[in-house]
């Protein structure tokens, strides 16, 4: 059975706490934090651009575009 328990503390508490942490934990703390952070802004940036406009006939046509444009200008 687990208890759990609800423990507030301060930002600089938290620091204290990790700058007790040996060299391999603190890495994988590292690790963690920036996977969170990283999901983060890519959920905000897909957020950012969802759009209901967008239908996969566009996305094909902008495509064929941009390489017909990238062809001409590697002929040209």
């Amino acid at each position: 059975m687990k208890t759990a328990f609800q423990i507030d503390l301060t930002f600089d508490q938290i620091l204290s706490v990790v700058k007790q942490l040996p060299s391999r934990e603190k890495i994988k703390l590292t690790r963690e934090l920036e996977k969170e952070a990283i999901d983060s802004k890519l959920s905000r940036l897909l957020k950012t651009f969802e759009t209901k406009d967008l239908d996969m006939s566009t996305i094909i046509e902008e495509t064929e575009t941009a390489r017909q444009e990238i062809y001409d200008a590697q002929k040209g």
